[in-house]
Order: structure tokens, then C-alpha cells, then sequence
């Protein structure tokens, strides 16, 4: 049987004490990155900065706040059409991939930052994980160390890395890694690769991102313009982060802020998943009820999306290995620390995030009005 996604009053204690003891000197920031944070980052970004990954979600947001920063970023891209035209007149783009070590060796050359956004998140097989996020990984670190002057290396990797928590309040960076997925697997082999370097470099691990232009956590609000939502039974602490969230640490990263280091990013305090489908629902003002699901149905469900990986079906989004992330405890972290590190201001609120999120997917049609029970009952 579900329920209506609203805030139980043990959630929210229980949500509040992990809050409490978190939240301490960090700031709400806006979705949007202000011209203040911008006028800084012109002040201490470096002038020649390389990009993986700009095609991607992340990469989008990534390569126009360094537009919007004065930068002209240079790009290693696969395929230059799938670039935004709006990003690709401000960019220098070398055509490649992460196994294309000519393409690499060009993406680095006179550069005083790489940020190595490139990777799988999802693939039928574990080779594809490996290919991509370890061994792509490595060949980013070995144009890094042939520069004669060695470039600052930023990668982005995952709290799948770092595995699920066994408490809801998180896992911290410095924690020994238990990563449960072929995903996380992968991400942290790129980790042992980055941290081979004896140059400058930093390794953040953001949790499951979301905002606008974003396909994965999309899913989510349109089960929510559905009215039900099914989740893994029983409870789940889970951090998250907005786009900006992630580009802010990025960039205070790129700029040197710390080095050597592992950073967790993402909201302060964790919240049960119910939560957050509470706060996301009203923050598009629809009603959406949370269905619990059995584990072993969601493996099962992994399982038959592996079969249609191996026919096409490239973007669906529910395979085995995001299964066994799915079903997992707690995907919390600890981030006071690092964003502290990094001179972060702040984050992102999850209801003001979900917020713009929302306007986003229904300005472009990605969650259709017509399923808005919010706006059926104002007209």
C-alpha cells in the first residue's frame, strides 16, 4: 500500500539532528551562480583550463560557468555535434576520446588545469566501466604526467567510489572505500590513477546530481507529476546536489584551493528518501503518493534492463548495477569538511533546487502540465 508524500514527524527529527549537527557556518545558496562567486573565479581561475566530458550534463553547466567567467575552456569532445552550439562558440574543441592519447596529449598541452568530468555511468558489461572510467582515467593522468609543466588535475568521480553508508548521516571522505557496484568499482580505480600523480591535484566525489538538463533524477520528478513514486522498502538516508553545487566545487578545486585531497560534496544533511519525495512534490505542487518496493523486484527489474542494454536500449536508466546501488542503505555523505576545504559558501537547498528543476523539465516539455495535479485543481 503507498502513501501521500508528506513529511513524518520522526522523519523530521530525526532529519533535524543530522541537520543539527552538520549544518553549522554553511549558507543556502541560490541555483544560480551569482556574478560575485563569477567575478572571484575570474580573479583566481587559471587562464588555459581543459574540460573531459562537456557533452554531458554536468559539462554543460561546468563549460558555461567557465564561459560566463571570461575562459575560453578547450574541450575534448567525441562527437562535436552533440556539443551545445551556445557552449561551442566560446570553446577551442579537440575532436577524441579518452582512448585517442593524441587527442589527450593536444587537450592538455599549455593548460594549468585539467577537469576530468568523462565517463560511464551505466553499461551492460563490466569492460565498458572499466574502459571508460579506469583506463580513460589513467590516460587522462598519463598526458597530465608528460606535460613538461605539470598541469593541476581536478577529477570528478562519485560517492558510488566511496560506497553506501552504514549510518544515515554519511561516510566521510577519509573512510576506507566499499564501493558495492562494477560502476563504483571503476570510479575508484580512476581515484588509484589520479592519486598516482605527484603534481597538483584534487578528486571530488558529488552524490547523485540533479537540475536542469538532467536525465537520470528526471525520472523522479516525473513519477512524481504521476502521483506515485516507488521506492526500495524500508529507510534511506540519501545525500544530493544541484548542478551549481557541483560546478562551485569544481571551480574552487580548479582554482587552488587544496590539493591531494578527497572531497565529498552535496547538502549538509542527508534526508529519508520519503523526504525528499515530500519536499520535491511540493516543490512542483503536485500530490505524489510513495509505493515501497521489494529489493529482490527491483533486481529482477535490473536485470531484464541488462537485456535491453545489450539490444540498444543504451539510456534506460535501471540496470543490475544501479540495482544494487538502488537497494542499498544509506547513499549519504559528510561534506562539511570538504566544502569547507574547498571555501565553499554553502549549498543548494533541495526545495529551492527542486524548485528550478521543475521549471526547467515543464518550460522544455520534459514533465508534461497536463499531469500537474497542482495546476488541475487551480483551474
Amino acid at each position: 500500500m503507498g502513501y501521500t508524500a508528506t513529511v513524518r514527524r520522526d522523519e523530521m527529527d530525526r532529519g533535524g539532528a543530522v541537520a543539527a549537527k552538520s549544518e553549522a557556518g554553511l549558507s543556502a545558496l541560490s541555483p544560480v551562480v551569482s556574478e560575485e562567486e563569477t567575478s572571484e573565479w575570474r580573479r583566481t581561475l587559471p587562464d588555459a583550463v581543459a574540460v573531459t566530458g562537456a557533452t554531458g550534463f554536468l559539462g554543460y553547466h561546468l563549460v558555461a560557468a567557465l564561459e560566463r567567467c571570461g575562459r575560453r575552456p578547450r574541450l575534448l569532445v567525441r562527437d562535436p555535434s552533440r556539443l551545445a552550439p551556445e557552449l561551442a562558440a566560446g570553446a577551442e574543441i579537440v575532436t577524441g576520446d579518452l582512448d585517442d592519447r593524441v587527442a589527450l596529449h593536444r587537450l592538455v598541452a599549455d593548460c594549468s588545469v585539467v577537469l576530468h568530468l568523462a565517463g560511464v555511468v551505466r553499461a551492460a558489461r563490466a569492460a565498458h566501466f572499466h574502459r571508460a572510467n579506469a583506463r580513460g582515467t589513467a590516460n587522462v593522468v598519463a598526458a597530465v604526467r608528460a606535460r613538461g609543466s605539470k598541469p593541476r588535475l581536478v577529477y570528478v568521480s562519485s560517492l558510488a567510489a566511496a560506497g553506501p553508508s552504514p549510518r544515515p548521516e554519511g561516510r566521510g571522505p577519509e573512510e576506507p572505500p566499499a564501493p558495492i557496484s562494477i560502476y563504483g568499482r571503476s570510479k575508484l580505480d580512476g581515484e588509484r590513477a589520479v592519486r598516482s600523480l605527484s603534481t597538483p591535484w584534487v578528486i571530488l566525489r558529488p552524490p547523485a546530481v540533479y537540475g536542469p538538463r538532467d536525465t537520470d533524477m528526471l525520472q523522479f520528478f516525473r513519477l512524481a507529476a504521476g502521483g506515485v513514486v516507488p521506492l526500495p522498502a524500508g529507510e534511506r538516508f540519501v545525500t544530493l546536489a544541484h548542478a551549481s553545487d557541483v560546478v562551485r566545487g569544481i571551480l574552487q578545486a580548479a582554482s587552488g584551493r587544496v590539493d591531494g585531497r578527497i572531497l565529498h560534496l552535496g547538502e549538509p544533511s542527508p534526508r529519508p528518501m520519503q523526504t525528499l519525495v515530500a519536499e520535491m512534490a511540493r516543490a512542483g505542487g503536485v500530490e505524489a503518493r510513495v509505493v515501497p518496493i521489494p529489493a529482490a523486484l527491483i533486481r529482477v527489474l535490473g536485470a531484464v534492463g541488462d537485456a535491453l542494454h545489450w539490444v540498444g536500449w543504451q539510456r534506460l536508466a535501471l540496470t543490475s548495477d544501479k540495482a544494487r546501488e538502488l537497494c542499498a542503505r544509506h547513499w549519504s555523505s559528510r561534506t562539511v569538511e570538504s566544502l569547507q576545504a574547498l571555501g565553499v559558501a554553502g549549498t543548494v537547498p533541495f526545495p529551492e533546487g527542486a524548485t528550478q528543476t521543475w521549471a526547467w523539465y515543464r518550460q522544455v516539455g520534459w514533465v508534461p502540465r497536463a499531469k500537474m495535479h497542482g495546476e488541475r485543481s487551480r483551474r
